[in-house]
């Protein structure tokens, strides 16, 4: 059993850890706040592109003269994943759900006899999907805080892949990330964003009022500006989108860290007060005793 002065360091410990949680949480509900509006005020601009692009594409006869990002390269053998998660850790199960959802995408591919490559964006990604792909991971980015990535970054990220993609490199690039709904719910999402996905037929009602007009010039010269810019807006969305499920995470397992040390701290105090109690009784018998014996 534990002496009283390693129950007392304990607790002090136990105390000190609480305040770092606490402070954490804070933090983490400050920038919460900002990186909800800006995904939510994002989040439109995004779903509104990728409708008219997926509109636009579905009317368009893919011949040999169309963009590569909307005719592909007429094959699914090589996919790419591109994992997009955060640098730092203390954020819950949002890394780590992200990259299930991607691992899982992985070996289903794998058992279909596909190839598969791994395109990190964040540091704690590439750490987990490691461990088991070890010689799939192609590349890895380090973004940083992901409150603070610009388009500019986005944009950087998207003409990579659309160079690689040029390249022959891959056939298929789908984006895994974490969509925000709430400070206690987020979504880890799979999109394919190379080339752009053609909705089903049952899909095309939803988009028929906006691919219901006529377009100077034709749909393969809008699309030729719209699909790089695309790539680029969904790679940037599904940052923000991360920003805000990160922090949401983070507020959210900082609580339980506050509240699990709370627990910890009253039952170390119990258990120091019965230990002190109980050698309190032990000196006074002794006194008695001794007392007695003279």
């Amino acid at each position: 059993m534990a002496s009283l002065k390693a129950l007392k360091i304990r607790i002090g410990s136990v105390k000190s850890t609480q305040k770092i949680t606490k402070a954490m949480k804070m933090v983490a509900a400050a920038k919460l706040r900002r990186a909800q509006e800006a995904a939510e005020a994002g989040r439109p601009y995004a779903q509104r592109l990728e409708g008219v692009v997926a509109s636009l594409a579905s009317k368009v006869t893919v011949s040999e003269s169309s963009p590569k990002l909307l005719a592909g390269t007429g094959k699914d053998d090589v996919h790419l994943l591109i994992i997009a998660t955060s640098d730092k850790g203390l954020a819950g199960a949002f890394n780590t759900n992200i990259a299930r959802l991607a691992r899982r995408h992985a070996q289903e591919l794998l058992a279909q006899g596909k190839t598969v490559k791994i395109y990190t964006i964040g540091r704690k990604g590439r750490a987990v999907l490691n461990r088991q792909f070890p010689k799939n991971i192609i590349h890895s980015i380090e973004p940083g805080d992901l409150g603070k990535l610009s388009f500019a970054d986005a944009r950087g990220y998207a003409d990579d892949l659309i160079a690689r993609f040029e390249a022959g490199e891959f056939d298929v690039a789908t984006l895994f990330y974490s969509t925000f709904k709430s400070v206690l719910a987020q979504e880890p999402t799979a999109q394919q964003i190379i080339p752009v996905a053609i909705p089903q037929a049952g899909a095309e009602a939803e988009t028929a009022g906006i691919a219901a007009v006529t377009y100077e010039p034709d749909e393969e010269s809008i699309l030729a500006d719209l699909l790089p810019s695309n790539v680029a807006i969904q790679l940037f969305r599904a940052m923000r989108e991360n920003a805000a499920s990160e922090q949401g995470s983070k507020m959210t397992a900082m609580d339980n860290a506050t509240r699990n040390a709370g627990d910890l701290i009253k039952r170390l105090n119990t258990l120091y007060n019965r230990q002190r109690q109980a050698a309190i009784t032990t000196e006074l018998v002794e006194i008695i005793s001794g007392a007695e014996a003279l």
